[in-house]
């Protein structure tokens, strides 16, 4: 994400999930990955993604 902007990442984050959910096809693997994820943002909210 390096010399994008915020909203450049966040466009970038978003075509990169599409991406990766069409490639993945199963809905229920998804859901589950959503799941986690939401979970895990939830444990750590002082995380920024942006500088991971």
């Amino acid at each position: 994400h390096e010399g994008l902007s915020e909203a450049e990442t966040h466009a970038l984050n978003a075509r990169l999930i599409l991406i990766l959910a069409n490639h993945i096809g199963d809905l229920d693997v998804i859901q589950e990955a959503i799941a986690c994820a939401h979970g895990a943002a939830i444990a750590a909210p002082d995380v920024d993604p942006t500088k991971a």
